[in-house]
């Protein structure tokens, strides 16, 4: 008898006052995804749209006086292919060493056979709140020998303590401790868990951590900015930023007719660079969106 009214109760359909908060939750979470995303499809019309026009707020829903000037003055710079490919090669080389770095260090900070693994854990907390500041660390990059250079980009910064915790605390929650103990009875000995059973089981906080990794280092341009002179080195974020410049000096000192053009190539570029120096990025999103909510969930539980 119990048995048949709990399953009635299950299959109780819900009243009208469920269905009416259902709905205000639909229509709200419609709300927030059009605040977060018309910004960004403005950015793509008004890329595409007569700079009058954007300025007169005549764009709203399609183009408006349809061009490309901006794309095509943009791609006149011959270095912005050389920035494409370095900023490529900072993020494909950055977000490797930095997952190498940093869910190593979470996996041996999660064992709780690790000597002082205590005082490593309080030792790398320290770091998030204290360091020795933009002049110290400029001197110790010239000491050894990283100033403008290659590695410069993807190793002195390759460590994100915040990373290594919610990497240690997804290998606590996530790897039991079981399962060590039969690999090793197994004869399986740390480095062979680690890389064979312990990273095929991670791939969603790995996944997490190499989007947090790839888009630090895809928009990363004040270390370039500090840190490089070699132009045939700088990202593609510190390319674009002196081309705006460059377009804006050429319009504060133009005059006339030719002030006109440059005033409104000026503004085209501002459109079109968030979108070239973006879309690759955003493309790579959907390849580990399904590991996105899993791994930061997982990661994030408080111990």
């Amino acid at each position: 008898m119990e048995a048949a009214t709990n399953l009635k109760l299950r299959r109780k359909k819900p009243g009208s006052g469920d269905k009416a908060l259902e709905t205000l939750l639909y229509i709200w979470a419609a709300l927030m995804l059009l605040i977060v995303l018309y910004p960004l499809y403005f950015i793509v019309i008004a890329s595409f749209s007569d700079p009058s026009a954007v300025a007169g707020g005549k764009v709203w829903l399609f183009p408006r006086g349809w061009t490309i000037d901006g794309y095509k003055e943009l791609l006149k710079h011959s270095n912005i292919w050389i920035g494409y490919r370095n900023t490529i090669l900072y993020t494909v080389v950055g977000t490797a060493i930095g997952l190498a770095v940093n869910v190593s260090a979470g996996y041996a900070l999660s064992r709780r056979d690790l000597v002082g693994r205590k005082a490593l854990s309080l030792f790398f907390i320290f770091t998030m709140f204290f360091n020795g500041g933009l002049i110290p660390t400029f001197l110790t990059i010239r000491d050894f020998h990283l100033y403008d250079t290659f590695l410069v980009m993807v190793l002195p910064f390759s460590v994100a303590v915040f990373d290594i915790i919610v990497a240690r605390t997804f290998f606590r929650t996530s790897i039991p401790a079981e399962l060590w103990e039969a690999a090793q009875i197994d004869g399986c000995g740390n480095l062979r868990f680690y890389v064979q059973i312990v990273l095929p089981l991670s791939k969603a906080v790995v996944s997490v951590l190499a989007l947090w990794f790839a888009v630090g280092q895809w928009n990363a341009y004040f270390n370039a900015l500090i840190y490089l002179q070699d132009k045939n080195l700088f990202p593609l974020q510190l390319i674009l930023r002196d081309i705006l410049v460059t377009n804006q000096m050429q319009t504060a000192l133009g005059t006339g007719e030719a002030a006109q053009i440059a005033l409104r190539l000026a503004n085209l570029l501002r459109y079109s660079v968030i979108i070239v120096s973006t879309l690759p990025i955003i493309c790579f999103y959907p390849f580990v969106q399904k590991y996105f909510n899993k791994g930061v969930m997982i990661g994030a539980v408080k111990e």
